[in-house]
């Protein structure tokens, strides 16, 4: 967690109130702009951009626009271009007053087997080259700070739900280029849309991004949005379409909300099954897979205009140790990496990923850079995050990669714990990172890369350079501040619409009843049973989820609380039971171990019942490992409402089991139990 001391003006960061900062000096079509990829529809909505005597610009209203050949097509006063199906050539012209600017466009006409094409022909000149211009213009307080992205979880122990002046004076004084929030900052719509909004009117010049953590699954920060089913449910419907459709329902929701970043997906393969960290939030343990499903929902992402975010890399999949609580080793050479766990990350690179983010974990045949660790002093390896060879040399040069790198966040213990706050920025960057997340103490770090480049340990051109990508970034998706800020209401109605819509509801579902994997059948499954008859479950973690949803199928069911062996009394109520069903919940192998109390329990239950014994895999499809002998067996792979509720709509028979098995779950004696892709239906 970031700890932000109260504002303290600092001697190297200063604001810039010059007088030329309100001069306009130009006006510019946003489409002109050689970063932005033109939409050609039916209908094209054209921007016009104030550009300023400092070299920032604005979105900008106070306009006229009119077309040349309005037999071809017309244009309203907000720029919005309509084609009338006759072909031919106009330009769109932009002015107000002095000056001027205009765009092509050519328009073919529909045929018998030939759609109609539009072809938008930009204009070319220096006065387009607005990120270059304004990075020659920018102080190197205000280059650094595009770096940066902080989060505000809390100020002075209590959760930041609504922008307060000081972190507004934080995002002035630090001229930050972005901000991370977190479930405890996104409570309702009405208050995330507002909170949102407002960080977004606090930065000056350059528009901020808004990133946040909506993987959906087991990460999933919105309190008001849609629960989406996580990748590992993805995984199991094998369908591109679900996962294309769960992105672009995520981005639909934080767009709506202001958010144009979204850490996500997570693009690990994750082929050890006793990962603490990834787990479920992969789309399972097949390159191919993670790649395909991976891509479809980017697409789905970005096609709503937020930038999505591709994770961990180069991979996080293959470890057991969580770089949250220690430093993760990937021991294994290029060939076998660029088979398996840089795959997905290539694929999405060249599906136009806008950002990846790098895991904290070492990759020694990587890189074999040894490092004293400030934690105790002995000889670690350099972690991907801190490695230029990572980063620039297979990153970049090797892969192709030429937009955004953000770290994971610097305050994990892998970081954390090993390298001092500045000292761990300084070799992410040096490294080849573009945005820095999270680092512990934004004073420090700031004027620390100030020092550093001041001293020439960073050239103020690898400064530029990340600085260009962010800008173009924030181009490219139309992250920049207006000269007239949208109507905050309108905002907030339009959210209430969007966030938790139907629509979305509808999606979540769908994804949920087609992601139940049924592993093990031994004629239990599916349920019937008459009113009469008694269902006994039993467990603990979500267990209440599971018996509300059990509940809405048969009244006539009893709930068993319990984390260890049932007491005598308690045997007592399962034995008139018609059906038992146990839901686990595990993320770790300890807690799956056959000596878990939790584990003790269900093979207690497995041994003295003499009814069939159902099985829910509440989070982790490797739950059987511990109890093999169990008579039926689902794996859901979440903890949300939904599928809680079509695991039950599968065990009553009324959702025929699809989802196949994303991973291969082992016996724990070197011997596999179920295979990958493994599924059973009625």
């Amino acid at each position: 967690m970031l700890l932000v001391i109260p504002f303290v003006a600092s001697e190297m960061f200063t604001h810039v109130h010059a007088e030329e900062t309100n001069k306009v000096k130009d006006v510019i079509i946003y489409q002109n702009i050689p970063e932005v990829n033109l939409q050609t529809e039916a209908e094209l909505q054209l921007k016009a951009l104030h550009i300023y005597e400092d070299g920032h610009f604005k979105f900008t209203d106070g306009v006229k626009w009119n077309s040349s050949n309005k037999k071809v097509a017309t244009v309203d006063e907000e720029g919005k271009v309509t084609f009338t199906g006759k072909g031919g050539k106009t330009f769109i012209n932009l002015s107000a007053g002095q000056y001027k600017d205009r765009i092509a466009i050519h328009y073919k006409q529909a045929k018998k087997g030939r759609n109609a094409e539009i072809k938008v022909i930009k204009q070319k000149g220096k006065r387009y080259q607005i990120i270059d211009t304004a990075i020659k213009k920018m102080t190197i307080e205000e280059k650094v700070g595009q770096m940066l992205m902080p989060d505000f979880r809390k100020w002075n122990g209590k959760d930041v739900t609504e922008m307060l002046p000081e972190i507004e004076s934080l995002v002035k004084q630090y001229h930050l280029g972005g901000v991370i929030l977190f479930r405890e900052n996104v409570v309702t719509t009405e208050q995330t849309t507002k909170l949102v909004f407002d960080y977004q009117q606090a930065a000056e010049k350059f528009g901020l991004l808004l990133a946040i953590d909506q993987e959906g699954g087991i990460v999933t920060r919105l309190q008001s949005g849609t629960d989406m089913p996580g990748n590992m449910a993805l995984g199991a419907t094998r369908s591109k379409e679900l996962a294309r459709n769960v992105g672009n329902g995520i981005g639909e929701e934080l767009s709506a909300l202001g958010f144009n970043m979204n850490l996500a997906p997570v693009l690990d393969v994750n082929n050890n099954p006793d990962n603490p960290v990834i787990g479920v939030r992969s789309f399972g343990e097949n390159p191919e897979l993670v790649a395909e499903l991976g891509t479809a929902y980017i697409n789905g992402l970005q096609e709503t205009g937020v930038a999505a975010t591709a994770k961990h890399f180069p991979g996080h999949g293959d470890t057991a140790v969580d770089s949250h609580l220690g430093l993760p080793e990937v021991p294994y050479d290029k060939e076998r990496l660029m088979n398996v766990e840089l795959y997905p990350f290539q694929k999405a690179m060249e599906a136009g990923i806008d950002a990846v983010m790098t895991a904290h974990i070492t990759f020694p045949k990587i890189d074999d850079t040894k490092v004293i660790s400030k934690k105790d002093g002995s000889e670690i390896s350099l972690p991907a995050t801190l490695s230029y060879k990572v980063l620039t040399e297979l990153m970049r040069e090797e892969m192709g990669y030429n937009s955004v790198i953000i770290t994971d966040a610097l305050n994990m213990n892998a970081i954390a714990e090993h390298f001092g706050p500045v000292d761990a920025v300084i070799r992410a960057v040096k490294a080849g990172t573009d945005i820095v997340l999270m680092p512990v103490g934004l004073e420090e770090v700031a004027n620390g890369l100030l020092q550093a480049v001041d001293s020439g340990d960073i050239s103020v051109a690898r400064i530029e350079a990340s600085v260009k990508r962010i800008l173009t970034l924030k181009v490219q998706r139309g992250i920049i501040q207006s000269e007239t800020p949208d109507d905050l209401e309108k905002k907030i109605e339009n959210a209430l619409s969007v966030v938790g819509s139907e629509a979305h509801k509808n999606i979540e579902r769908e994804v949920a009843n087609q992601s139940i994997t049924l592993l093990k059948n031994n004629g239990a499954l599916p349920l019937t049973i008459t009113d009469e008859e008694k269902i006994v479950l039993i467990g603990n973690t979500f267990i209440e989820s599971l018996t509300k949803a059990i509940k809405a199928y048969h009244p006539n069911t009893v709930e068993i609380k319990a984390t260890g062996p049932l007491s005598e009394e308690q045997l007592e109520l399962i034995k008139d039971a018609k059906t038992i069903i146990v839901g686990t919940y595990t993320f770790n192998v300890p807690g799956r171990s056959p000596d878990s109390d939790q584990m003790k329990l269900v093979n207690q239950i497995i041994s003295q019942s003499e009814v069939p014994v159902i099985g829910v895999g509440i989070r982790n499809p490797y739950d059987i490992m511990a109890y093999p002998h169990i008579d039926g067996y689902l794996a859901q792979y979440g903890f949300r409402e939904a599928s809680f509720e079509a695991t039950v709509a599968t065990i009553f028979g009324e959702n025929i089991p699809s989802g196949k098995l994303p991973v291969t779950i082992p016996d724990g004696l070197g011997n596999i139990l179920y295979e990958y892709g493994h599924s059973l239906t009625y």
